[in-house]
């Protein structure tokens, strides 16, 4: 761990940034919290794992050291709403997924707690993370970043029924290219359709683009086509590789069956990035 995040660099074209796959908590504020937060149901459980085939496409890692609870790393600082008319949480949240309270009574962060925060928490991990994208386009002329996170599979909360499987939000194609977004598109379909699957291919997975999560703060501000900065939020549902349910537990089976799957979204990104570059 380096600071208020975990990093590994890489020298390819990709970036992966895990905002909400954090689990510390300073105890001057898990003191204040709730039972239900401690539990912390609403943690993007095992996303460095999930993920670890990255090395293997020389990507660069960054990854949040604390929980969201501390402070939401995909959101402004300034805690406007990114959905605006819909439920959500904000910057320092009061309340889990399942409306409980995350603090005690009259614990609440106030002003210039949250004020402290983004400066404590917030602001350490958007330096890095803009730090690595300048490093990165100075090298290629181009960057994708891909913020990775997970959800369950039902919140009521935020959307009705359950979640496809893979959910991959570009802000409504303004956040990358018309075509990386195409043909990440076209890689789905095949994962989708059941005719189509090689043997490499264990299951199919449903997906959606721009859909409930069209992506946050982190894709919407750093997402840039025009200068060739490519950003794609990638959501994916819990029950696709672990238990849902405490104690959140990582389930090998399932996680193997979507790695390929997974390693396949990457190398699209890489792929496509190289041919692009090659374009410039």
């Amino acid at each position: 761990m380096i600071g208020n995040y975990r990093f590994s660099s890489g020298n390819s074209p990709l970036l992966i940034s895990m905002p909400h796959a954090g689990t510390a908590i300073p105890k001057e504020i898990a003191c204040n919290m709730s039972s239900a937060a401690l539990q912390m149901p609403d943690v993007d459980w095992h996303l460095p794992h999930l993920y670890d085939m990255a090395k293997s496409f020389d990507a660069t890692v960054l990854s949040a050291e604390y929980m969201r609870y501390v402070i939401d790393l995909n959101r402004p600082p300034n805690d406007i709403s990114l959905y605006p008319g819909q439920d959500t949480t904000g910057l320092c949240p009061i309340d889990t997924f399942s409306k409980l309270p995350i603090y005690l009574k009259n614990k609440q962060p106030d002003e210039a707690e949250i004020k402290a925060r983004v400066e404590l928490y917030w602001r350490p991990y958007h330096d890095k993370l803009a730090e690595e994208l300048k490093r990165i386009y100075d090298i290629h002329g181009i960057v994708i970043l891909l913020d990775a996170h997970s959800i369950a599979s039902r919140v009521p909360r935020f959307f009705d029924g359950k979640l496809p499987d893979l959910n991959f939000g570009t802000a409504d194609q303004q956040s990358c290219g018309t075509s990386l977004q195409a043909a990440l598109e076209s890689l789905m379909q095949n994962y989708e359709d059941k005719s189509t699957l090689t043997p490499a291919q264990t299951k199919p997975y449903s997906h959606v683009f721009n859909g409930r999560f069209k992506g946050g703060y982190i894709t919407r501000q750093y997402g840039n086509p025009a200068i060739n900065i490519h950003a794609i939020q990638l959501e994916i549902s819990q029950c696709t590789y672990m238990q849902e349910k405490a104690p959140y537990t990582y389930d090998p089976t399932l996680a193997n069956e979507l790695k390929p799957l997974i390693s396949s979204v990457i190398q699209t990104c890489v792929v496509w990035s190289n041919f692009k570059a090659h374009k410039i």
